[in-house]
Parts: C-alpha cells; sequence; structure tokens
C-alpha cells in the first residue's frame, strides 16, 4: 500500500501547522496506522525557517500528550506540490498563496483545512502568534476538530 502524504500549512510553520503535524500524527499513532501515512509541515514564508515551533504551541500541545520539539520551520518547496498527495493550508491567505505560486496541475491537491471541521463553520484557522495562551487552545481544538474530520473524509475515499 502507498503511503497517503500530506502536508499541513501556515505562514511561518511555528505554530498552526507545526500543531496540526503534530495532532494528526497523533491521531494515527493512536489508531496505530502511522507506518501507512507520512505527514508533514511547512509555511509559505521563510520566517522561521530551521527554528521550532512557538513555545506556546508547544505547551498546549504537551498539556494534551502531544510533542512538536522534534519540528522544525521549513519553506514550502516546489517539489512538494509533486510529492504530496494533500496540502492543506490554515487559512485563505495561504490557501492563495498555495494556489498561485504551483502549477495548476497540483490545484485538486490544495484545500482549506477547516473545510474538513465538523464543529467550525470557518474557513480560517487564526493565527494565535500575536494572542494569548488562550488562542492558541482554540487553535488546538480547532485543529483536532479538522483532524478527525479530515481524517474521515480520506478513509472514505480509500
Amino acid at each position: 500500500m502507498n503511503q497517503i502524504k500530506i502536508l499541513f500549512v501556515c505562514m511561518g510553520n511555528i505554530c498552526r501547522s507545526p500543531t496540526a503535524e503534530g495532532v494528526f500524527n497523533k491521531l494515527l499513532d493512536d489508531l496505530g496506522i502511522t507506518k501507512q501515512f507520512l505527514i508533514d509541515s511547512a509555511g509559505t514564508h521563510n520566517y522561521h525557517v530551521g527554528k521550532s515551533p512557538d513555545v506556546r504551541s508547544q505547551q498546549t500541545a504537551h498539556k494534551r500528550g502531544i510533542h512538536l520539539s522534534n519540528i522544525r520551520a521549513r519553506k514550502v518547496s516546489s517539489l512538494d506540490f509533486d510529492k504530496f498527495d494533500y496540502i492543506l493550508a490554515m487559512d485563505a491567505d495561504n490557501y492563495n498563496h498555495l494556489l498561485e505560486s504551483s502549477h495548476n496541475r497540483y490545484h485538486h491537491k490544495i484545500h482549506l483545512f477547516l473545510k474538513f471541521a465538523h464543529n467550525c463553520k470557518k474557513n480560517n484557522v487564526p493565527d494565535p502568534y500575536s494572542g494569548d495562551q488562550n488562542g492558541f487552545e482554540r487553535v488546538f481544538d480547532l485543529i483536532e476538530d479538522a483532524s478527525r474530520g479530515f481524517y474521515k473524509a480520506i478513509t472514505k475515499q480509500a
């Protein structure tokens, strides 16, 4: 069986997308199917390349049994569009950036992540970077919801 390859994308790859990478990996680990997937995250901008996720993201994740400390920020590369089956943007700005920076043949792979959430009707995972700890908790809740919904959506297709 071929691995399903998923890339989570936000702007700087230190808050939302590494959180999504960690949450989705934990979901797969809990189901015992980690090896069937390749999960990664990246940013549309190179602001934080090589840095660990924001301390507040790590703290929020740690409270929920998820460790993000091994993740390092990177920028989306042109190779990612070919490599990944699904490229999930955290908000409309990053979604549009991904569309603009990729060939039309890859556009079917690019989605707004929150469209898979069941308990939220918004399209954008808010960027918690400039806010307080409550923003990180809210982002985590949204990402958990969207992760469950996305997993259900792709396993129905498989």
